[in-house]
């Protein structure tokens, strides 16, 4: 059985994607499944290339138990054909995405976070960067949430 490759995707891969990476590699593990998934985070712009995620979100992750250790990269083309799904944070990030795809079948890896969520109902993750302490929980009780819809939707037989 091949693994399922996963790209989470925000704007600079300091927030947003790195927790998803973060709270999705969790489940996995959690879960015993490590051997079934790929999973991996990168933002639409390089100007984070090769930077921990935000000290902010690395200390509201930490007080959950997820240690994010990720460096920033740039999305590429390449993920597009690497990647079975690639999943974006909110509707720029969306756009953003496919304009980078080149064919239907990479257009077809697209995928909103939130289309996932259970319980929760957002339009979109928001970006907590210019916010407060509240705004980097926020994120991470939805990224919870769509992560574990996300997980059993790929885990159902």
């Amino acid at each position: 059985m091949s693994k399922k490759k996963i790209l989470f995707v925000c704007l600079g891969n300091i927030c947003r994607s790195p927790m998803a990476e973060g709270v999705f590699k969790r489940l996995v593990k959690e879960n015993g499944v490590e051997n079934e998934f790929e999973i991996d985070s990168a933002g639409l712009i390089s100007v984070h290339q090769g930077e921990m995620s935000d000290s902010r979100m690395r200390y509201h992750a930490a007080k959950r138990g997820y240690e994010l250790t990720h460096l920033s990269r740039p999305v590429t083309r390449a993920d597009f054909d690497y990647y079975d799904m690639i999943i974006g944070m909110d509707e720029k990030n969306i756009a953003g995405l496919e304009s980078i795809a080149r064919t239907e079948e990479h257009r077809n890896k697209i995928h909103r976070m939130v289309s996932f969520s259970r319980y929760l109902n957002p339009d979109y993750i928001p970006d907590p960067y210019y916010g407060g302490d509240q705004g980097f929980e926020n994120v991470i009780d939805l990224l919870e949430d769509a992560c574990n819809g996300l997980f059993n939707s790929l885990t159902e037989k």
